[in-house]
């Protein structure tokens, strides 16, 4: 038995060493185990390539407004571990996920003992996650997010109200296959019998498997795109202006805080799923309750402004899909600046190709190391780099500083990658960012 939350939580991240482990088993006889908590929550599974989080904090956002109390399950985190797991936005206490952790451990060396094998990280946190959110009276309802794919996914033994896929993009191709339509495959493996789905996936191959998978579940389907449609949309200095025509209405000049084009896709499918879940008398949401949700929603790490003056952003653009939507998003809004990028990968990332885009738009392009076991060497970075003002840093943590001194007027930094990476950098760049203000 763990008696402090730092001793859970190395015992937590000591499950990485069992990497990636895909499959229900272990957490079907975890859940067996608990009294099947999973069966004991009402919940929506959402999951995508991109765009999952801010799709589950629109959605929580508009629930919270209707005055229903939402547990989400989401990965990774940006500042503090415990916000995987949180009720209308606070993060679980250490002393609960102390207690979790001491309920798991027996679990987990039992398993450890069986031709499964021992659970991953992923599995313990999602296994707590559902004892947790079906032992809280006040949950109204779950937001989970999607780990890695969908079929294979820990999160995968919910049957959920409702159903959503955010997009689907070339990323974990190891683990969930090389091209669009194998890796929806794995995506739509969340769909599930009579379950509607709501999706804005666009790619061609890709949205087939995913009607496929939906008329053989007998699953209502909902696209964005057809279904769905965003109109009149408008860039405003801080969020997007939006119409979203739906098969029964349109709300017109919707407003959400979150920056970027993309953004407007997200919001549209948390109002899609909130709507149904209204319609069919699930959960009471008005259309204020919607639009209030919207303008409240934020999410941490994406394209988030930290500082006007000088002007430093953070984004989690940790594949090529990401890296294409910031590029445009600097390209649109920023034009006229000089624009420093600091960048760092995992080594599991096709980041070749996110390189060339970031070196088509950066005046100034920085790659660093950092910390984490899969993250990729500064100096690979370096190789690939066609930018005539390119550096690779070791010690980041001494870097920023003096960049952020040296910020002209005319100039900004941005700083992208690996969400792990936007986790460790967020609370130094805050503290500088502070400490500049007070210097002033």
């Amino acid at each position: 038995m763990f008696t402090t939350y730092n001793e859970a939580l190395d015992w937590i991240h000591g499950r990485l060493r069992l990497g990636i482990k895909p499959g229900l088993k272990r957490m079907e006889w975890m859940m067996e185990r608990l009294g099947s908590p999973e069966k004991q929550i009402k919940a929506v599974h959402i999951g995508g390539t991109n765009g999952k989080g801010s799709t589950v904090t629109f959605l929580r956002s508009i629930l919270q407004e209707a005055g229903y109390t939402v547990g989400t399950f989401t990965s990774p985190y940006i500042e503090h571990f415990n916000e995987r797991i949180s009720i209308n936005g606070k993060p679980i206490s250490d002393k609960d996920l102390l207690d979790l952790t001491n309920l798991i451990v027996p679990l987990a060396d039992e398993l450890e003992e069986t031709e499964l094998g021992g659970p991953s990280e992923f599995e313990v946190i999602t296994a707590m996650s559902f004892y947790y959110f079906a032992n809280n009276p006040k949950v109204d309802i779950v937001l989970y997010e999607v780990g890695l794919g969908g079929r294979f996914d820990s999160t995968n033994i919910i049957k959920p109200l409702a159903s959503v896929i955010t997009n689907i993009g070339l990323d974990h191709t190891s683990i969930l296959g090389d091209t669009y339509e194998k890796i929806a495959f794995e995506k739509a493996g969340i769909i599930k019998e009579a379950i509607p789905i709501f999706t804005a996936v666009k790619h061609p191959g890709a949205i087939k498997v995913i009607e496929e998978q939906a008329d053989k579940m007998n699953a209502p389907l909902y696209r964005l795109g057809q279904d769905l449609k965003i109109s009149g949309h408008q860039s405003v200095t801080r969020g997007e202006v939006f119409s979203l025509q739906t098969t029964t209405e349109t709300l017109e000049q919707l407003e959400i805080t979150m920056i970027g084009q993309h953004q407007t896709e997200n919001a549209s499918l948390a109002i899609s799923a909130a709507q149904y879940l209204n319609k069919q008398g699930l959960f009471k949401i008005s259309e204020q309750a919607i639009r209030s949700g919207l303008t409240h929603a934020y999410w941490p790490g994406r394209f988030e402004i930290l500082s006007e003056n000088p002007l430093v952003i953070i984004d989690g653009a940790h594949n090529d899909e990401g890296i294409t939507t910031l590029v445009n998003e600097l390209s649109s809004r920023y034009s006229d600046r000089n624009i420093h990028i600091i960048f760092a990968a995992l080594k599991d990332k096709t980041y070749d190709k996110m390189i060339a885009k970031l070196d088509n738009v950066a005046d100034q392009i920085v790659f660093v190391n950092f910390d984490f076991p899969r993250a990729a060497n500064a100096e690979d970075f370096m190789n690939i780099s066609q930018s005539p003002n390119k550096v690779a840093v070791d010690d980041w943590k001494s870097y920023l500083p003096e960049e952020i001194h040296h910020l002209q007027s005319d100039s900004m930094l941005v700083v992208t990658g690996s969400l792990y990476f936007i986790s460790e950098v967020k609370p130094v760049l805050c503290q500088i960012l502070k400490n500049k203000t007070i210097s002033l």
